[in-house]
């Protein structure tokens, strides 16, 4: 399996996948709903849209309402699905399969190709009408709940069989699955699928991009579709843009992007390990303004998204989730956390990519072309989106630059994980423990209770403060412990007799056996 996955599960046969609704109660988390078509949104400024995975119904109106009263409904449309696991439609309704234990969670399935999952959802289909057959005309399934259903079995089809029937009306769409993980990046091969997908397309071409519900990996798809878009304006209007009187360039480029200088360094996703990608790439703050710019517009109303996911600031808002969880929880977040900031990373090295092929494309115009897209004013092209060619492909510019892979892999843990107890606290703890742990424990409480509120002193009031807090109290009490009850209680807690909790360890400590 793809060593950066969170769990290394496998889709495995189709003989022993469970079916589960991709549908839920209170999946739609956005106004304005487009029935069938969860938490559809358009990008603004884009002609790139996200969602979940509709219903058949509700593939016609995502794309009625993309077409609107102006593109034409025979016109280029291109839908990237991003799922790793195959679906089959019963009653219209989509219906997915699952690892039996990987129900109502994020699965990270294993390296799955399109190939795969195409082959898949053939043996998924004949796998549910079988088990259909074998019950009665009804199928077994669960929610993502776990909660048994019993469907009666009215229609049954294979996702592909449901867009050959919405191509009936939309005859130029183009469905195309690119499989990718939920947590880190998509396959560098995976950026070039979506780019060969998208080359030869207008600005204009509507990209639309699903996955289960309309959240991360949709959103990954569909910040890549606007770079792509980004790199089709850059190449193809900047030379025309300049002839037009009062048009300030600077205004449309996303290169000289600000964020808020407030945000706290993590939410600006000043990572060291990015920090050192922006020192290291061509142009790399440039690129990282670029990915900022178009991760925002893809992200929540609070930073001028429509969408749902800060791609960008959900790695910070983990990274705080972090400190309040329990030694299990913390273990799971922290390969999340990891995993997002590989994916953050590579986002910021494609904008880079993108930006070096922009300024190549304009470049690439062959001489007898050269006078027909030359602006007389600049001697500069403006060369129709869809003849821009790019010239070299993203794992080829991975491998020219393959220091990038190393310098991820072993810096996308470099975060400061615990905060740090300062020096003269720890020193004045150790000192009364050492003198008399059992005699001074009541003043030795008062102070990691003490040090606590200060280090602790940003966290808004609340529950995940008092979490925080009395989560370090419990880490501390255990770090100043004499050394024969230290291990003592390292033994129950490696036994699971007891828990790294501070009124258990409080417990043991101060537990007198009666002789």
């Amino acid at each position: 399996t793809d060593p950066r996955q969170l769990t290394p599960t496998i889709m495995g046969d189709m003989a022993n996948a469970a079916c589960m609704a991709d549908g839920f109660d209170n999946i739609q988390k956005l106004p304005d709903p487009v029935p069938g078509c969860p938490n559809f949104r358009r990008v603004p400024g884009f002609k790139v849209y996200c969602c979940g995975q509709p219903t058949i119904a509700g593939f016609e109106a995502a794309l009625t309402k993309v077409c609107g009263d102006k593109y034409p409904k025979d016109g280029p449309i291109i839908w990237f699905n991003l799922r790793q696991e195959p679906d089959v439609y019963v009653n219209g309704e989509p219906i997915c399969a699952r690892p039996p234990g990987k129900i109502g969670e994020y699965a990270e399935l294993g390296d799955v190709t399109r190939d795969i999952a195409k082959s898949n959802e053939v043996e998924f289909l004949a796998q549910c009408e079988m088990r259909k057959n074998e019950n009665g005309g009804k199928l077994k399934a669960v929610d993502i709940n776990k909660k048994a259903l019993e469907i009666e079995v009215k229609e049954l089809k294979s996702l592909s069989q449901v867009i050959e029937g919405v191509k009936e009306k939309f005859p130029g769409l183009v469905h195309w699955r690119v499989p990718v993980c939920n947590s880190a990046a998509p396959l560098e091969n995976d950026f070039d699928i979506i780019i060969k997908t998208l080359i030869g397309t207008a600005i204009n071409t509507p990209v639309i991009v699903n996955d289960q519900v309309g959240l991360s990996r949709a959103t990954t798809g569909c910040i890549i579709a606007c770079l792509f878009k980004e790199f089709q304006i850059s190449a193809s209007f900047e030379g025309l843009v300049e002839t037009v009187p009062g048009v300030n360039l600077s205004l449309l480029k996303t290169d000289k992007y600000v964020m808020n200088p407030e945000k706290d360094t993590l939410f600006r996703g000043e990572f060291d390990v990015v920090k050192e990608l922006v020192a290291t790439l061509k142009d790399g703050a440039a690129a990282k303004n670029n990915a900022d710019k178009i991760i925002d517009l893809n992200g929540t109303p609070k930073t001028g998204g429509t969408g749902i996911k800060q791609l960008r600031e959900n790695i910070a808002e983990s990274k705080l989730s972090y400190e309040i969880m329990d030694d299990a929880a913390q273990a799971f977040l922290k390969t999340k956390i990891m995993d997002n900031i590989q994916k953050y990373f590579y986002l910021i090295v494609f904008a880079g990519y993108i930006r070096e092929q922009a300024a190549a494309a304009r470049e690439a115009v062959e001489a007898d072309k050269k006078a027909a897209v030359a602006l007389p004013a600049s001697g500069k092209c403006a060369i129709p989106a869809a003849e821009l060619k790019i010239g070299k492909t993203f794992v080829q510019f991975m491998e020219e630059n393959a220091g990038l892979r190393g310098l991820i892999d072993t810096g996308k843990g470099n975060l400061q994980w615990e905060r740090d107890i300062p020096p003269a606290a720890l020193a004045n703890l150790e000192s009364l423990a050492a003198k008399d742990f059992k005699g001074n424990l009541g003043k030795i409480i008062h102070d990691i209770y003490q040090t606590a509120h200060v280090m602790f002193g940003d966290m808004p009031q609340g529950d995940h403060k008092k979490r925080a807090k009395y989560r370090f109290a419990s880490k501390t009490i255990m770090r100043i412990l004499p050394a024969a009850m230290k291990k003592e209680i390292e033994g129950l807690i490696e036994a699971k007799k007891m828990t790294m909790d501070l009124y258990e360890i409080l417990g043991k400590c101060t537990w007198v056996e009666i002789k």
